[in-house]
């Protein structure tokens, strides 16, 4: 029967031995910039919050309670508002922003505001949400927004923004959701997935949600929360470099085993000359180029990409630190595994089915990298032909299963950078990418302050 032990397996052949950080063509990367998986994490942090998500027994899904309300209205930016959090806020309506931080290539850099003027090792961040400090990237990412904040401010001044607070949220928010529906669903829902959510004014269409349905208001359904949406695991490269200015290729989280005792572990403040260079991370630079090789300091910044979507992650997040999983498992695809076997998720074949979607045959469902030329130990089989996973058969959980199916349902990406190659990369299919898609545009739609409720044409 399906077990924590076996569970625990599975959750070890999906994670791939060890390869260091690494500069230049990557087999493994797909054509989705690399700071897609952290917007992914950010967007995570904004519609959901279980502060129980500890790996303790759960024997009743329906009892969980989603602390953060299910919409796009980012309240783990605004928090609890002005008056419940003015600690947050600079005198007025702009947001308080840390200390400056240089290295990347924005000369006005801030680091998050945090609860000491001085900031030791461990300094906390004063911001709506404390998982936006997970990591140095969601962290930095946080401080975008908050400045975002405070230059629409600036851009608006027929908004009185103390008098009209509202009114700039909105327009905050409307940017927001904007760039969730037209850039982040195409770069991970496959084309044909989001084709059959539009009408024939090419505008999504409520009507076409054929699964997702609520009552009164929406909700976070769990098969989401605790296993789709974590298809991002599996985006997480082995190492990032920041900037121009410093070469260490550093890891999402240490690996002390391999001589990696630094990382980019957040919930502390941001080190020196740790700024993000946004062109290394989106394709919004054309300077974005060039192996970035520590070797010739003269070569231009190349744009880092997320790995594919597939059902291998990389050693680092096996790896947590007790600041992010304080009770066991340290490795994140076990922790995933176990915490929808505890809630009592139905597997890939059933979603499938009530989806009236065919579901994956056990050999086609890969473990391993989803790579155009693997070789020995790349791909470890599948669940039809791995001993260790027989017990899987037809029964497949529905993190494992939607991963897989991504691997199987691939477009090819030109990307922008010095090769100027076209690279296969993996999206979420048929129930994973269905799934996503109305879930996020339910949330919208349910909304009566959305862009999608309001003004569903408007743009930037």
């Amino acid at each position: 029967d399906e077990s924590e032990a076996n569970l625990k397996t599975l959750g070890s052949l999906m994670t791939s031995g060890f390869d260091g950080p690494k500069d230049g063509m990557d087999d493994e990367e797909s054509g989705i910039p690399a700071l897609y998986t952290y917007f992914g994490q950010f967007i995570d942090h904004d519609i959901t919050f279980d502060p129980m998500s500890t790996l303790i027994k759960h024997t009743d899904p329906d009892a969980l309670t989603d602390f953060r309300t299910p919409a796009f209205d980012l309240d783990n930016v605004y928090g609890r508002g002005k008056d419940d959090q003015p600690y947050m806020y600079d005198d007025g309506p702009a947001f308080l922003l840390g200390l400056p931080n240089d290295g990347g290539s924005d000369p006005n850099a801030r680091d998050l505001p945090r609860n000491t003027p001085n900031p030791p090792h461990d300094a906390r961040a004063l911001i709506g949400d404390p998982r936006n400090d997970e990591n140095s990237i969601v962290s930095q990412l946080q401080g975008l927004f908050l400045r975002f904040h405070n230059r629409t401010i600036k851009d608006h001044p027929e908004i009185d923004a103390n008098a009209d607070f509202a009114e700039i949220q909105k327009l905050v928010r409307f940017h927001y959701q904007y760039v969730v529906l037209n850039d982040f669903l195409p770069r991970i829902v496959h084309s044909s997935v989001l084709k059959d959510l539009k009408g024939d004014d090419g505008q999504f269409d409520r009507q076409k949600l054929k699964f997702f349905h609520w009552k009164d208001e929406p909700f976070m359904p769990v098969e989401f929360s605790v296993a789709i949406y974590r298809m991002g695991h599996s985006m997480i490269r082995p190492g990032y470099r920041l900037n121009d200015n410093d070469f260490t290729l550093l890891p999402i989280f240490p690996v002390p085993s391999q001589g990696l005792n630094e990382g980019l572990t957040g919930f502390r403040a941001l080190r020196p000359h740790w700024a993000l260079d946004w062109g290394r991370f989106i394709d919004i630079d054309s300077r974005s180029q060039g192996t970035g090789n520590a070797a010739d300091p003269t070569t231009k910044k190349r744009l880092q990409f997320a790995y594919r979507i597939d059902t291998s992650v990389v050693t680092p997040v096996s790896m947590l630190p007790k600041s992010v999983a304080p009770d066991p498992p340290p490795s994140l695809p076990q922790r995933n595994l176990i915490r929808s076997f505890e809630l009592s998720l139905p597997s890939g074949q059933n979603v499938a089915r009530a989806m009236n979607v065919t579901p994956l045959k056990d050999d086609e469902i890969m473990i391993g990298k989803a790579i155009d030329n693997p070789g020995a130990g790349d791909v470890l089989g599948t669940i039809a032909s791995i001993p260790e996973l027989s017990v899987f058969k037809g029964n497949c959980p529905l993190w494992t299963y939607v991963l897989a199916e991504a691997a199987r349902n691939q477009e090819k990406v030109k990307i922008p950078v010095q090769e100027d190659v076209t690279v296969t990369t993996p999206r979420l299919g048929p129930v994973g990418g269905r799934i996503v898609a109305e879930v996020l545009l339910g949330l919208m739609f349910g909304d009566p302050d959305s862009m999608l409720v309001l003004d569903p044409k408007w743009q930037p």
